[in-house]
């Protein structure tokens, strides 16, 4: 009786930790609760591990060897498997490649609303070169005071902005600067009034009035609250189909990391036809959320995507600004044409 019982243990638990490792092969990983845990991969990585020392520890207690050995097999092999997922994507890199004439550097910042100052993220973005800068939870008038207070440290932006409502909610707003240099740019109708645009909280999508240049999307997807799982799964969508084309570059709150976007590329695409800037960069498991959890042990949910018309030579999160107000990290990348 106890073999069985055992062998059920074992058994189960082999399956919780293959479904937490690849989430996405079991089609769960945008299903709740599974979308949280796998959420901070990191954590769950280091928690296999513990389990590994835990229970070889037990496994000197003779009737319960077996089980527990069985076990600990087990949780290595999803620390093995996770350990790979982890490190393939990056534990950090600490700076970027010189600038070229020919590259761009996109940064996105949830600024958490009034928690940042407008000078803060605009020496950010002046320090860091950033030609594109996409900020969700921004009014407008931040942006605009972001847009000045830039001009003044001599780089002049364009403020492109949506808002769903008026009661004050940060979330309710995204701005996106571009610097001219990229050209006269506009917002789409339809994301300006909602009609095609994430669920909850907003997007920008600026497209170039003259027809030439990326079109750019400053995104914010709603937080995968247990209530808001429906929600949540149409933005992911949403922004998977902004990724339809070459040129095209996603940057903001993504509220999720690559594990939940599983099945929602294409042609060898991350999300769309779109990859992660990041991951390719050697920061895909850096954390961005919350600052007031170390950078690899926080989640990365904020990225920048951009289709096939694009590389990334180089990414950095920033975490010298923790503390500051917000509570995420910004996230910055340097882009070239692929042609």
């Amino acid at each position: 009786m106890l073999r069985l019982l055992g062998i059920l243990v074992t058994t189960l638990f082999a399956i919780v930790a293959a479904v937490l490792t690849w989430p996405g092969f079991f089609r769960v990983e945008r299903t709740f609760p599974v979308a949280q845990i796998v959420a901070f991969r990191t954590v769950l990585t280091a928690a296999f591990a513990v389990l590994v020392l835990v229970l070889l520890l037990l496994a000197v207690v003779r009737p319960i060897r077996t089980l527990v050995l069985s076990v600990a097999l087990v949780s290595a092999l999803a620390l093995a498997a996770n350990l790979v997922v982890v490190t393939g994507r990056g534990l950090g890199t600490p700076t970027l490649p010189e600038k070229t004439e020919a590259s761009i550097r996109v940064l996105t910042w949830n600024t958490a609303g009034e928690a940042t100052s407008p000078d803060m993220i605009a020496q950010t973005a002046v320090a860091m070169s950033a030609d594109v800068v996409s900020l969700p939870e921004t009014p407008l008038e931040t942006g605009e005071r972001v847009a000045v207070a830039m001009r003044e440290l001599g780089q002049p932006m364009w403020a492109h902005h949506t808002e769903y409502g008026t009661n004050g909610w940060a979330a309710d707003s995204t701005t996106l600067l571009i610097s001219p240099a990229l050209g006269d740019y506009a917002v789409i109708e339809s994301a300006q009034d909602g009609s095609s645009n994430t669920s909850t909280v907003p997007s920008v999508v600026a497209m170039p009035v003259s027809g030439e240049g990326p079109t750019i999307v400053a995104a914010h997807a709603v937080a995968p609250r247990e209530d808001a799982m429906a929600g949540w799964r149409h933005d992911l969508q949403w922004l998977a189909d902004q990724c339809a084309g070459d040129d095209v570059i996603l940057a903001g709150d993504f509220n999720a990391t690559l594990d939940h976007l599983a099945r929602l590329g294409v042609d060898g695409g991350d999300l769309g036809r779109c990859r992660d800037a990041a991951a390719s960069t050697g920061n895909g498991s850096v954390g961005t959320w919350p600052t007031k959890l170390p950078p690899l042990v926080g989640s990365p949910v904020d990225h920048v995507m951009t289709g096939p018309a694009w590389r990334a030579t180089g990414s950095v999160v920033l975490s010298s600004l923790d503390g500051t107000g917000g509570d995420h990290r910004p996230l910055v990348v340097q882009l070239e044409r692929t042609g």
